[in-house]
């Protein structure tokens, strides 16, 4: 334990002699998670809209205050063309382009029947396919309200029951997409300071050669690899209690669950990542060949994890991937435990996985270690 102990020491001196490894670990982090989320924002509130109209009467006019006034449009342009319209999307100005052809209110009203036309740009997928739909809600209700339709309805209808439909979001009240995202870019942040940090130590010491002096010295290869896990095993929890701080403070996020088991399964998790970190470092013979080796693996964690999509959407062989990564289970078990109060009984697979990626990556990583003079 003797050497343990002077293995830390050396450790700690060395971080804090580098005070631009210490900002990385600890200021960049802070920043990061206080403006991440606010531009990490996936809900779609504002879709820019141009409008052809080519009929001009009141019905029209009523369709364009009532895309208006939805809420979720800008009217980014009336034009008279098609094409006019359409150059405004070529430059980016709208993302839909609404045609009402001439005749739009006498078809109605004659006729009980009408086309609009409906344009959009896909290049933003995910805008894209919202903003259509918020337009379809938009016309359909537009279109219930119309009076010819609202009499015709009670007129020709016979009496019926109606269905009321309520509805509430559990776990998440007012559907603010920061509370689904701010604890998972928390896991993240974790995730890419102690991949990186720890992928870069040991080469570290092959780079500046005083892994010769290492070697030849009576450590032994498990009491190295915890004298360097240990040292970042601490920042990393003292980074998870700032970001849950600013998650508080700055967000209003609070877990709803049990803090103690978010700090078991920090615990657990920072041990995987620093040992996965750890491994890559074993393997690599410079510190620019650690850093690839790790972003590689960083961004298919990053991209598999569930982070951006729900792992339940992807493809089996993605879901499957995905399940081989410590940061999936992570980030789970936090939004669990923080939005819906989960106790350690419910995420207690998660935790297991945790603990097997744990012991065998920082036992490969004390096994690929080679002690040579």
């Amino acid at each position: 334990m003797r050497i343990l102990g002077f293995i830390l020491q050396k450790e700690f001196r060395q971080i804090f002699r580098d005070k631009t490894i210490l900002a990385m670990m600890l200021a960049v982090p802070v920043i990061q998670l206080t403006i991440l989320p606010l531009a990490m924002d996936f809900d779609i509130k504002s879709v820019n809209i141009a409008i052809v109209d080519r009929d001009h009467s009141s019905y029209s006019e009523k369709l364009t205050a009532k895309i208006a006034s939805s809420g979720y449009f800008k009217i980014t342009g009336y034009e008279l063309s098609f094409n006019k319209a359409l150059a405004l999307a070529d430059k980016g100005k709208a993302d839909l382009v609404l045609e009402i052809p001439a005749g739009f209110e006498r078809s109605l009203v004659r006729e009980g029947i009408q086309k609009v036309a409906v344009s959009v740009d896909a290049i933003e997928g995910v805008k894209a396919a919202i903003g259509s739909s918020y337009l379809r809600s938009v016309i359909s209700d537009f279109n219930q309200g119309l009076d010819i339709n609202y009499k015709t309805a009670v007129q020709n209808s016979p009496p019926r029951s109606i269905l009321d439909i309520t509805y509430s979001n559990w776990f998440n009240p007012l559907a603010e997409y920061k509370y689904y995202m701010v604890p998972a870019i928390l896991v993240i942040l974790l995730t890419m300071i102690g991949g990186y940090i720890t992928a870069l130590n040991i080469v570290k010491e092959k780079e500046i050669g005083t892994i010769e002096q290492i070697n030849v010295s009576p450590i032994k290869k498990w009491q190295f690899i915890l004298g360097k896990l240990i040292p970042f095993w601490i920042i990393g929890m003292v980074l998870f209690t700032i970001g849950l701080l600013i998650a508080w403070i700055i967000y209003g996020v609070v877990s709803q669950g049990s803090l103690l088991v978010l700090y078991l399964f920090a615990a657990v998790y920072l041990t995987a990542i620093l040992g996965f970190g750890l491994l890559i470092s074993t393997f690599s013979s410079t510190q620019v060949q650690a850093m690839f080796v790790a972003f590689f693996f960083m961004m298919i964690f990053m991209l598999m994890s569930g982070f951006f999509t729900p792992v339940d959407n992807m493809p089996g062989w993605a879901k499957l991937l995905a399940g081989l990564t410590p940061v999936t289970h992570f980030i789970e078990a936090v939004r669990m435990v923080v939005l819906k109060g989960s106790g350690l009984s419910d995420v207690k697979i998660q935790l297991l996985y945790e603990i097997i990626f744990s012991v065998f990556l920082n036992g490969w990583a004390i096994y690929n270690y080679r002690k040579t003079a």
